[in-house]
């Protein structure tokens, strides 16, 4: 992608208020180091967790969760409930109501249309948005007065929480979006690069893969808030170097995402200089298989889309087998240590949710795998690849660029070796991987590979949205800019049914027990993602900076309004 810069105007970086400066950005800067580089500043265009770290610092959700799970208000007087009247009684809308001391960063109102305006943004049936699960069921949203939204549902909603709720779904300013609408979303570059937000920072700069330059928002809620005048991201780079940067150089106060071997980590924290922490909230590692054909032979808008089965991983046997030649626990072993459980759910998280039966993944089985293969009829050629008439098991198994995730392929190629499935491993820049340039042919959305490995999470603790992005409509082509959040590709009736009716089901119980089912479809039955790893978010932090509390459950940095700088 070509380098661009955005530089806000003279207005934007007016000064602020001389007494609200005094207290407010009193602790100079707060360096950051996202070795995965975000491209956008929000995360209605990406499906990586990047861009909604960086774009929390600026844009927000009404409400968030916070780092035990729990929902708050931000942009709103108070959660809904029934008791309240925020819930309607029959369950099929709620109705949320605005602070009115909130201003976007330009200094303008903050006001009901712009959310109205986020939701037709997301849902606009011309464009693609990354975060579309959260809108699923939605009929209506409305803005019944300036301070006033309610939105309603096809159904009874149990949990109400899921659009405009959590840093994946945020508010976006309709003054500066209104034409970014449908397919020329991507194309809004100011827009995307610098968002006017009402969060505690505003973006001064944007380096695309290299550097964001933030300042305190003059408009912010709290005069004493933020503690840091100005932010610098710095991407590029690998995790260790990261982590280094942090925790033995002091060149950075917080590195993001330190996905590396406790050994390492370890070490490192040994300088004295600062310290990794990790928070669970729902994140898995996991290999996405492509129930598509990503070859390179089919005319380009055709590959990896569901007009094209897969050759072969179309076969149920082989994604089973592939799954059952994998020892999750040496991966544990190696990669996490105590920040990770060996895991065949999907959604790990909460507990209610999660379905403490299905544990046969769990036990390595290369045997049992090779019997499997056999009697679908895939034989052992003299070069040790399975075949059946004329197709052989050769694979690309693609992931980002780390450390800890080479390590992972390393092995799993030798134990599908073992298999006869033979496996070509891709490695590539994580920026580019989980970025949002529907150009690229080696982004994650495209998949252009037969399998792949990466991690991400849901907000809140409910996994409902989560579960329901693996709609047969939100596989990504090039009809939704390859924004679907349907990664394998999975086109099951009866899982469409469930995603129909989860959000319908009134009592926790029964939502619960649906949503298992969903999860055992996509995992157990069918195999089309492959649970590896249930895993902290970790990330390092230097010990001059206080209030850092790590959020597994929404953006990680929820509450860098609070972060200062502490003397030692």
């Amino acid at each position: 992608m070509k380098l661009r810069t955005v530089l806000m105007g003279a207005a934007a970086t007016m000064a602020m208020a001389p007494a609200a400066f005094a207290e407010r950005g009193s602790d100079g800067q707060l360096s950051i180091i996202m070795w995965q580089a975000p491209t956008v500043m929000h995360p209605y265009l990406s499906g990586g967790t990047k861009e909604v770290i960086a774009g929390s610092m600026v844009l927000e959700p009404l409400a968030g969760y916070d780092a035990d799970g729990k929902i708050y208000p931000r942009l709103v007087t108070e959660i809904p409930s029934l008791e309240n009247g925020g819930i309607a009684e029959d369950l099929t809308s709620v109705t949320w109501t605005l602070r009115d001391d909130i201003t976007w960063s330009d200094g303008t109102p903050f006001t009901a249309d712009d959310v109205v305006f986020t939701g037709d943004y997301c849902m606009s049936p011309e464009g693609g948005c990354s975060q579309l699960a959260k809108f699923e069921g939605i009929t209506a949203i409305e803005a019944i007065d300036p301070q006033t939204v309610k939105i309603t549902f096809n159904a009874p909603r149990a949990d109400p929480f899921s659009a405009f709720v959590g840093s994946q779904s945020p508010v976006l300013q309709k003054a500066q979006f209104e034409n970014c609408l449908g397919e020329n979303a991507p194309t809004c570059t100011e827009q995307n690069f610098g968002p006017i937000g009402t969060g505690p920072f505003r973006v001064t700069q944007f380096l695309t893969n290299d550097t964001i330059s933030l300042e305190a928002n003059p408009e912010y809620r709290d005069p004493a808030k933020p503690a840091f005048a100005t932010v610098l991201v710095k991407g590029g780079g690998d995790a260790a170097g990261a982590a280094r940067s942090v925790l033995e150089t002091g060149e950075f106060d917080y590195a993001w995402n330190t996905q590396l071997a406790p050994d390492v980590i370890a070490g490192m924290e040994a300088a004295g200089l600062g310290k990794v922490s990790a928070a669970f909230g729902t994140l898995v590692e996991r290999i996405h298989v492509n129930l598509t054909d990503p070859s390179s032979s089919l005319p380009e808008g055709e590959r990896s889309t569901q007009a094209h089965p897969h050759p072969f991983l179309s076969d149920p046997a082989v994604r089973k087998a592939l799954s059952m030649a994998i020892d999750r626990e040496l991966l544990v072993e190696i990669g996490y240590g105590t920040s990770g459980q060996a895991t065949c759910n999907y959604v790990p998280a909460p507990e209610a949710w999660v379905d403490a039966s299905n544990t046969e993944c769990l036990t390595q089985d290369i045997a049992g795998a090779n019997a499997l293969l056999d009697e679908a009829g895939w034989v052992m050629g003299g070069n040790g690849i399975r075949e059946r008439d004329g197709v052989q098991l050769n694979m690309v198994f693609q992931t980002s660029v780390n450390a800890v995730r080479q390590d992972f392929q390393a092995l799993i190629k030798q134990w599908w070796s073992e298999i006869g499935i033979n496996t070509e491993l891709k490695t590539v820049d994580a920026s580019v991987f989980f970025g949002s340039d529907a150009g690229s042919p080696d982004t994650l959305q495209k998949f252009y590979a037969d399998v792949q490995m990466y991690a991400d999470n849901f907000d809140g603790n409910n996994p409902a949205p989560y579960l329901s992005k693996h709609s047969c409509d939100k596989a990504p082509s090039p009809a939704n800019q390859w924004q679907g959040e349907n990664i394998s590709r999975v086109c099951d009736p009866e899982y469409d049914r469930m995603v129909d009716e989860i959000e319908g089901i009134v009592d926790p119980a029964a939502r619960a027990e649906m949503g298992k089912a969903m999860n055992l479809l996509l995992t157990r039955d069918t195999n089309s993602i492959i649970p590896l790893v249930y895993r902290g978010t970790a990330s390092a932090h230097a010990n001059t900076l206080g209030n850092v509390q790590l959020n597994g459950w929404d953006s990680e940095i929820w509450n860098i309004a609070d972060w200062t700088r502490v003397e030692q």
